[in-house]
Order: structure tokens, then sequence, then C-alpha cells
């Protein structure tokens, strides 16, 4: 059975839920797990066929330590800490030693006027390091601490069965 590998980042609790319900859907065809970053291996092993990295989105991007510190001082809990982020640790990932699939998600904002997504720095990062990248996904929050937009994890469980089924770029050729 394929195996897919969850990796994410959550200050409010609100991407850990993204990420969970994305690998229930992948579960429908992967053996799935499910991990924070700070527990996250320092290599993707040959047993992963797709890595899925979720991610808030803060000051339009990827997190750094310094907006997880603000986040923390706006009242989150975060279940990684704020030292070791999703940016940190794709920087210190190694490129895999054969083709293989990627996908990145994030949690932000829908409001008129505010650009960025930490989804799209994430998928950059991973195309760089070789990885054949799905489309970066965004999944809505109300405001900085949430909570999710209506039907989110809905829609995030439905997006993991569709990736399953359906996986991106040329490594997915014989899978």
């Amino acid at each position: 059975m394929r195996r897919a590998l969850v990796v994410y980042e959550s200050m409010f609790g609100n991407t850990e839920a993204v990420a969970r319900a994305v690998a229930e859907g992948l579960a429908v065809r992967m053996q799935t797990e499910v991990v924070p970053v700070q527990q996250a291996p320092a290599g993707v092993g040959n047993d992963v066929d797709l890595l899925v990295v979720a991610a808030p989105t803060h000051a339009f991007g990827l997190s750094r330590a310094a907006t997880r510190r603000s986040a923390v001082e706006q009242g989150a809990h975060p279940t990684c800490g704020v030292e070791l982020g999703i940016r940190e640790w794709l920087d210190g990932l190694p490129r895999p030693s054969t083709p293989r699939l990627a996908a990145a998600v994030d949690t932000r904002i829908r409001k008129r006027g505010i650009p960025g997504s930490a989804a799209r720095g994430a998928a950059r990062r991973l195309r760089r390091l070789g990885y054949d990248v799905a489309e970066p996904t965004s999944f809505w929050v109300k405001g900085t601490p949430g909570p999710l937009q209506l039907d989110e994890l809905r829609r995030a469980r439905a997006w993991g069965v569709e990736l399953a089924l359906h996986p991106p770029g040329r490594a997915a050729v014989g899978a």
C-alpha cells in the first residue's frame, strides 16, 4: 500500500484540524501518518510516496519564529512550539533520492486585499527540492484565531481523497 506523510504546523489548532482532515481523505487509498513539524523526520524516507505539508499563513507567507511568537502573544497555544515551523523544516530537508510527490496546504483569512499564502511558499520550496507538487490549496479561517469557515474540514477531507485518487506529476506514473 502506498504511504503518505502529513507534516503540519499549527498555532491556534485550525491548521492541525485541516491536516488531520486531509489525512482522513488520503487514508481511503494510502497508509497515512500525521505528525507535528517538531516530530517530523529530518528526511523523508523512500517508503513515503506522498509528502503533504500544512502551515498557517503569517504575514503573507510561511511563518517565522517572530510571527509565531506574535501569535502566542495573541493567545495561540502552538502545538509545534515557536522555534521550528514548516519553513525551517523544509529548509533543512534533503532532496529525495527518487522523484516524489508532494502537496502543500495552508490556512488563511479570505479577505479582499489580503494577499499571501503559506502553501504557495511551501510548494516553491518543495519544487526546488525536486518534488512533483500539486497545486497549492488554501483552507479558510474566519479570523486570526479561527475558527475555520463552515465546511472547510469537509472540503479538506474531499481534497485528500482527490489527491489520493489522482496524485500530481510525473512521479505518479505507475503509482
